[in-house]
């Protein structure tokens, strides 16, 4: 009896003791809100880039580092089941500070009011060069768009890494009008191509797809230009809802989301994407972008617009 009273005691011991470990893993729930908020991040620094470039330059390194650290913890729960919390919380400190100071202007040194013009989403509008004169009334009508500029595109395809060969081809339609000066540089409805840089499908050795696409060319007022543009995030919609005389008039980010992009809920379930616009599938499945999803495209290199109205 006293020995069977003693086993007993040990397992409570022990039961109480493992209750705080068990306590400090980390749910798939919670990594999705660390997603989440990545892409609430995201939108914090293309609102800052209108007021502070520079500042914001800086922030959308330290993002991008963040956003591949999601990723890393993401794939680490799958995989071994289990995370502690120190790392997640970690983690999720960086990115609420970056947020901190993306909204701040104590934080930006070089922080000044925006200039005057017509309102617009905050992650289509790009600040003109006037290093050249790009931008103004005397250099006949040119508008450049800075790199930085983050541009938010509509699927017109479907996207499968089970199906997609390196070198396809593919389209997607400007959600709003990207505004320089006050002017629209790239109008809503425009379209912008894509490509497929590499692929790699789903096999039963190869449990997590890959697909890496960017943007190469945009075409305006019936002009193409190149251009260089990586994917940062992908965000599930079902579409336009009846709603495209609002896409151009500047309605803001919110109502974007909540007006005109139907079933929005944020970053698209089963996919991460990683630098370079690496899009990675995370439930051992293909990557799959559906028709109408919509990809936040980061321009790389300044695109000249000449033809602008």
């Amino acid at each position: 009896m006293l020995r069977m009273h003693q086993a007993a005691v040990t397992a409570l011991v022990v039961t109480v003791l493992a209750a705080p470990a068990a306590a400090q893993n980390v749910t798939q729930v919670e990594i999705q809100r660390l997603q989440e908020n990545i892409f609430q991040a995201g939108t914090d620094v293309s609102q800052l880039r209108s007021r502070d470039a520079s500042r914001a330059a800086t922030l959308q390194t330290e993002l991008d580092d963040l956003r591949d650290e999601v990723v890393y913890l993401k794939v680490k729960l799958r995989k071994e089941r289990s995370l502690a919390r120190t790392e997640y919380a970690d983690v999720r400190d960086r990115i609420e500070d970056l947020r901190t100071r993306a909204r701040d202007d104590r934080y930006n040194t070089a922080a000044a009011p925006a200039p005057a013009a017509v309102p617009s989403s905050p992650r289509s509008t790009a600040t003109p060069s006037t290093a050249n004169g790009t931008g103004t009334a005397a250099n006949r009508g040119a508008l450049e768009i800075p790199a930085g500029t983050e541009i938010d595109v509509r699927l017109s395809n479907v996207l499968s890494s089970g199906t997609a060969q390196v070198e396809d081809r593919f389209e997607g339609t400007t959600l709003v009008d990207v505004n320089v000066n006050g002017r629209a540089a790239i109008p809503a409805g425009s379209v912008m191509r894509g490509v497929v840089t590499a692929v790699e499908p789903a096999t039963r050795t190869n449990r997590t797809a890959r697909m890496t696409v960017s943007f190469d060319q945009v075409t305006v007022n019936g002009r193409a230009y190149p251009m260089r543009g990586t994917v940062t995030q992908a965000i599930e919609g079902e579409g336009i809802k009846g709603e495209t005389a609002r896409i151009g008039t500047g309605a803001g980010v919110g109502a974007i989301i909540g007006g005109i992009l139907g079933g929005f809920k944020g970053a698209l379930a089963g996919i991460l994407i990683g630098g370079g616009g690496t899009i990675a599938a995370t439930e051992g499945k293909e990557v799959e972008l559906p028709q109408g999803s919509v990809l936040r495209v980061r321009v790389d290199s300044p695109i000249q617009i000449t033809n602008a109205r």
